[in-house]
């Protein structure tokens, strides 16, 4: 039986006068898929989110959702998913269990019905013994797993989260993923999600593409995308004298041909080629021949990280906002009641 396809987005674009904020991007997502979008801040990753749950028009191009068009059967696709969004939208003044209630109002679920998947997911997220208070007593880190439950409430079948763990610190960013990882496995709900976090894309995602600049320039498992790479990947600290070695580097033929690419990343030397263990005395020789002091030197396989290099040529960027402060809740206002 062939696997159904959640998404299916062909040549994608958002443009806002002059820029465009996606760039005629395609891909699918498979009905089952934990599928992430791994970019920087502004590269198009909520934009994308926001034209495939119906909050932005399309410039052009075309996305469906379970085989429903997100341009011309908008309620109908909102129907099918549950949404986290980047900045908390919790009623802070409201229990927990308030703010489930509500949102299960929303979609008219029974109260009976309600009732019973609440406590359960409330067990879950291990949230059973703050159900009855404020949420503005709440940690960053209980708020998103509250969010979380909350956007499942309704029992959708795919879930949509832009940068789900921004801000966490690194225990409850991997709270969360097992949270997902059971409303995956246990209740197969198919999830997109966003991030800049190297790690979650690997751990998590069954399949990422890299987006940047408003274009996917690589799509694949995170194994994959490290395997297409190959070869090692040396660190070198040179210290203030990094760039001077650089260049003696790319100007030494006699080990040029071991190198994919290099350049200076975070103030060190960092080399992607063929052979490491062989690579590494060639270049200490170098650096003492040009009189230039190497501190350290390390080697490792191919990361998602040095997968993004490649493909960019920069490390991935936190900076920057993708949409102006402000837009997101503009557009919100402009929704019909209870389509979220």
């Amino acid at each position: 039986m062939t696997p159904t396809k959640a998404i299916l987005v062909s040549q994608l674009t958002k443009q806002f006068g002059d820029f465009k904020a996606v760039d005629a991007i395609s891909f699918d997502i498979m009905q089952g898929e934990i599928f992430g979008f791994l970019g920087p801040n502004g590269a198009g990753k909520s934009t994308t989110i926001k034209m495939l749950t119906t909050i932005l028009r399309p410039t052009s191009g075309h996305a469906r959702v379970f085989d429903l068009d997100v341009e011309k059967q908008p309620l109908e696709v909102r129907k099918t998913f549950g949404i986290v969004f980047q900045e908390y939208s919790l009623d802070m003044d409201l229990t927990g269990w308030e703010n489930l209630k509500f949102h299960a109002r929303m979609y008219g679920m029974e109260e009976d019905l309600f009732k019973k998947r609440a406590k359960m997911l409330m067990e879950l997220v291990e949230l059973t013994d703050w159900e009855n208070k404020i949420v503005k007593t709440y940690s960053g880190g209980m708020r998103r797993r509250l969010e979380l439950i909350r956007s499942v409430i309704h029992n959708p079948k795919l879930l949509f989260l832009d940068e789900p763990t921004l801000g966490l610190d690194p225990q409850s960013r991997r709270h969360i993923w097992t949270y997902l990882r059971k409303l995956n496995k246990d209740e197969g709900i198919t999830i997109f999600l966003t991030t800049h976090y190297m790690e979650e894309a690997d751990q998590l995602c069954d399949r990422v593409a890299i987006i940047d600049h408003g274009k996917i320039v690589a799509n694949d498992t995170p194994q994959s995308l490290k395997t297409i790479l190959g070869g090692d990947v040396l660190t070198i600290d040179a210290g203030s004298e990094a760039p001077k070695l650089l260049q003696f580097i790319k100007e030494e033929g006699k080990i040029g041909g071991q190198i994919k690419k290099v350049d200076v990343v975070q103030g060190k030397v960092r080399i992607m080629g063929d052979r490491g263990e062989s690579l590494i005395p060639s270049i200490v020789n170098l650096a003492t021949a040009r009189g230039i002091d190497i501190k350290n030197v390390s080697m490792n396989k191919p990361s998602l990280d040095d997968v993004f290099f490649h493909y960019t040529g920069n490390q991935i960027r936190v900076e920057g906002p993708e949409m102006m402060p402000g837009m997101r809740m503009q557009v919100m206002k402009k929704m019909p009641q209870g389509s979220m």
